[in-house]
């Protein structure tokens, strides 16, 4: 029997994921829907078991359960492993060999958000891949299977804690304090860091969805005062924060420095390169100009690629490169894991790293920095964003428009939105793919450099965009 059209929201078929306001534009009947195409395009692939999870959200089990009707529907067998990080989700895929899964998670976001992050058949779906479930609902594409298929509960945390830390010895104990914002990580997270020889001290690891304390997101400096006042106070050697669903990790000093993912990545490249020389090394847009400096320092080769923990996903893959990152905190271990980005396992490869220290902070603190500002945003009607970064794009398509553009640059990276480098700088404009704001993000080797890009970019954006608010 073929389906109807039915009435669902664009809105929430997301770049990366899904993701919407629970009861209003993510309803019950929606994710059934979804679960229904996605279950329907696994079964094409030859796929016949999916594995579910959730995050601690409040709408979360009655979604997952809407989720699983609907890949039944489609004939395909559901395993429900319950309320587990993001990453334990992707590590089931593996672990059970059907490289097919999907968490229920709103990520960090509010309270009243939830969405859906997918594997189908070893991929992680973005982009196209999430339309054409869009386009197989809204176009009455799905079909009933002949035999439903059944659901069957597994509970894999062990598992997962003892393929996590199987190979991972600390040199000496350390004492760790931990923030995971009420998250779902506030479980598995410290057990783990426990089962490896650590000393927790838990902050805010009650899993609640409410997040009664702070957003749960620790890319974001005020979300980490809380970490920093108790690390600061107490004996922890060190602060880390895990997001809404596990898959980020926040790294805080013992002097209350925050340790930002592209300065982590410098020396996760290092440990990896240490053990594969001459690898590739992957990093976004986003990320220090000094990152690239230090892989190459190591003898890597440094890859810069497109902002988009999928988009990561796949590049990782087709390289072979044995380990990825992002500035949102996104870190992807292939040396030693499965390359998929995972807050709780990052975690246990730093304190790796700085067991072998009798400071750790030193250590981190020590790692090549330069002035930098945080994300910027500039706010957009929907779709002007890329309209924007079309439209510069353009401007500079020529070497003698790129120089009348940006004169002085030595370099302009255009795989997603603009990078413009300079000797002592570098200054980024790309269209977020989740909301209407363009993405700015500012480095020098001091402020007045920092000035001096930041002119070029105001002068560079307004000139096709006349009339916007700009945020520097």
């Amino acid at each position: 029997m073929t389906s109807q059209p039915a009435p669902v929201s664009a809105s929430i078929f997301k770049a990366y994921d899904i993701r919407g306001i629970v009861d209003t534009t993510l309803t019950e009947s929606t994710v059934r829907l979804i679960g229904h195409a996605l279950g329907q395009r696994g079964a094409a692939r030859g796929v016949t078991e999916m594995v579910v999870g959730r995050d601690g959200r409040l709408s979360g089990p009655r979604l997952i359960k809407a989720l699983s009707e609907g890949i039944c529907a489609a004939g395909v067998n559901v395993v429900d492993i319950g309320m587990v990080p993001t990453p334990v989700v992707y590590f089931a895929t593996y672990h059970l060999g059907c490289g097919s899964g999907v968490a229920v998670t709103g990520s960090h976001n509010p309270p009243e958000y939830n969405g859906l992050k997918m594997m189908l058949a070893g991929d992680t779906l973005y982009g196209e891949t999430i339309q054409d479930l869009y386009r197989d609902i809204v176009e009455g594409r799905l079909r009933a299977a002949d035999k439903p298929g059944t659901v069957r509960a597994l509970d894999l945390s062990e598992v997962y804690l003892a393929r996590a830390s199987q190979d991972l010895v600390l040199k000496r104990p350390m004492k760790i304090a931990v923030d995971a914002g009420n998250g779902v990580a506030g479980v598995l997270g410290p057990a783990l860091l426990r089962r490896i020889g650590c000393q927790v001290e838990e902050l805010f690891c009650e899993i609640d969805g409410h997040f009664p304390n702070h957003h749960p997101d620790p890319a974001h400096v005020e979300n980490l005062q809380d970490l920093i006042a108790r690390v600061k106070q107490g004996d922890a050697e060190l602060g880390l924060a895990f997001d809404g669903d596990g898959d980020r990790l926040g790294v805080v000093t013992k002097d209350g420095q925050i340790i930002f993912p592209d300065r982590q990545m410098m020396l996760f490249a290092e440990d990896v390169l240490s053990r594969n020389p001459g690898a590739q090394i992957l990093f976004d847009v986003k990320c220090s100009r000094l990152l690239g400096r230090h892989i190459q320092a190591h003898g890597g080769q440094p890859l810069m690629w497109k902002t988009g923990h999928s988009l990561v996903k796949a590049k990782l893959r087709e390289t072979g490169a044995p380990l990825g990152g992002e500035m949102s905190g996104h870190v992807f271990f292939k040396e030693r894991w499965y390359g998929f980005d995972d807050g709780l396992y990052t975690a246990v490869r730093l304190l790796e790293i700085l067991s072998r220290s009798a400071d750790p902070s030193a250590v981190l603190n020590a790692l090549p920095n330069a002035v930098s500002t945080p994300e910027l945003q500039l706010k957009t009607a929907e779709g002007e964003n890329f309209a924007i970064l079309q439209a510069l794009q353009a401007r500079i398509a020529t070497p003698q428009g790129a120089q009348s553009v940006f004169p002085g640059a030595d370099q302009i990276i255009t795989i997603d939105g603009v990078r413009v480098e300079y000797p002592d700088g570098f200054g980024l404009a790309r269209p977020s793919n989740t909301t209407p704001v363009v993405v700015l993000r500012f480095e020098g080797d001091n402020d007045a450099a920092i000035a001096r890009v930041q002119q070029a970019f105001r002068a560079a954006i307004l000139s096709v965009a006349p009339g916007v608010s700009l945020p520097f």
